[in-house]
């Protein structure tokens, strides 16, 4: 779920300028899933660019005051979002953490690195939710030190029907500052792309693991 309108429109507006959100549906991109995609999102490349940067962190930070209220601790999802939860935990004052896809195979071993005490409130953040799957290892991990997850915030959502299914199942609310059907009504207000490239686009949206590009 978004967060506002307004947001989920400047928030696209200003990931597609600096390119961190590429189109491409007549030359799709390939998932490390192996799925053919029309877009790719990598939202670090806002860090480096301060206004875009400065806007996400106070937007994401609204968005935990006012969805989750003040968490004990912000935590970060390795490694797309360590330096966006950093920015947040700054901003609002906050302790911040980090949870690895898993545990070191060496050293302390750790899975979350940072300090956690049984019990807090945790507000984890993202950069980008596909599936869900990667994210909610996050949460599992933090679930299993005995921390209390009030949810997550994120930069950006495919929205896909998968992920909501795994984000309902375990019992983790959502929300972000964008999402793809945003995006796609920015790109369209545009004009940036004509009307059989939109269908294009919302075709791969409704079922992207068997979507194929439509090359011209």
């Amino acid at each position: 779920m978004i967060f506002d309108k307004e947001t989920a429109q400047k928030t696209a507006e200003q990931l597609l300028q600096i390119k961190a959100i590429k189109l491409q549906p007549n030359d799709p991109f390939t998932w490390a899933s192996g799925w053919k995609s029309p877009i790719y999102c990598d939202n670090r490349i806002s860090l480096s660019y301060p206004i875009v940067r400065t806007y996400l962190r106070e937007q994401l930070s609204k968005l935990v005051l006012d969805k989750y209220g003040k968490p004990n601790v912000i935590a970060g999802v390795a490694t797309g979002a360590i330096a966006m939860g950093m920015l947040v935990a700054q901003e609002l004052g906050l302790p911040f953490i980090y949870i690895r896809p898993e545990a070191k195979s060496h050293g302390r071993k750790n899975q979350i690195e940072g300090h956690l005490e049984k019990g807090q409130n945790v507000v984890v953040i993202e950069d980008l939710v596909s599936t869900g799957g990667s994210s909610l290892k996050a949460v599992q991990a933090l679930r299993e030190a005995n921390a209390h997850v009030l949810g997550m915030a994120a930069l950006f959502t495919y929205d896909f029907d998968i992920a909501k299914e795994n984000f309902e199942k375990a019992n983790c609310a959502l929300y972000t500052l964008s999402d793809y059907h945003h995006l796609l009504e920015t790109v369209n207000q545009d004009g940036y792309l004509d009307a059989s490239t939109m269908d294009t686009l919302k075709s791969w949206r409704e079922a992207p693991e068997a979507w194929q590009a439509t090359t011209a």
